[in-house]
């Protein structure tokens, strides 16, 4: 849930950070998304019959992170700095399969989706205030509810919930806008939060971090 609160100065993403950090968002563009036909369709929010569905964990309870699994390849180009309610969605050039990781940073004030080490989509978020901060380290999804709404916070609204723990923190569709903040989830735009949800699988890894880079030694560029 997005509540308005003053959380001083959280965003100064421009062209001279492109440096690649955690999950620095690399192409710009206010909901610049695929044509229609290429939008990937909702995931059903349950795990196919085959699919063990993660352990349930707390905020405190962060799993490791294979560092191979965290190799960027790719990342999208930046071309103006990004604004709050910011995103992009971009496969193209990307495998069509791979392992899906879901990275954060705090600092940043952004998420990027990565397949098979090529960043595919990226936003900028909202998270936990001073008082209810997000977690820091490595959360499976868990659980993923196209229409949920909150048990703990006045039955708000959070679309394409994605579950990282079992105490309150997840991904979904929010009011991304300056000052606003969480309980500790991560609020990303809700038309970016959809497609999100569409390619997220239970099991998908998200990490959390607060300025920490990744092994950027193979990216290149997208075009």
């Amino acid at each position: 849930m997005a509540e308005r609160i003053s959380t001083g100065t959280k965003l100064a993403i421009g062209g001279g950070a492109a440096a690649v950090m955690l999950l620095l968002a690399l192409s710009i563009g206010r909901g610049r998304d695929l044509p229609a036909e290429n939008v990937p369709a909702l995931a059903p929010d349950a795990a196919p019959a085959h699919v063990k569905k993660p352990a349930e964990r707390t905020r405190a309870q962060p799993v490791a992170v294979d560092p191979r699994a965290l190799v960027v390849k790719r990342v999208l180009p930046i071309q103006t700095p990004f604004r709050h309610g910011d995103y992009v969605w971009d496969e193209s050039g990307a495998p069509a399969t791979g392992q899906l990781i879901v990275t954060v940073d705090l600092k940043a004030q952004t998420l990027s989706v990565f397949r098979a080490g090529y960043e595919i989509g990226a936003a900028v978020i909202i998270y936990g205030a001073d008082d209810k901060p997000s977690p820091l380290g490595a959360f499976p999804i868990t659980e993923k509810d196209a229409d949920h709404v909150s048990s703990l916070y006045n039955a708000a609204p959070m679309p394409y919930m994605l579950r990282l723990t079992n105490d309150g923190v997840a991904i979904h569709g929010s009011d991304v806008r300056w000052g606003n903040a969480t309980h500790g989830c991560i609020g990303i735009p809700t038309a970016f939060a959809r497609k999100l949800f569409g390619v997220a699988r239970l099991g998908d890894i998200v990490v959390i971090t607060s300025g920490k880079m990744l092994d950027t030694s193979h990216v290149k560029a997208a075009t």
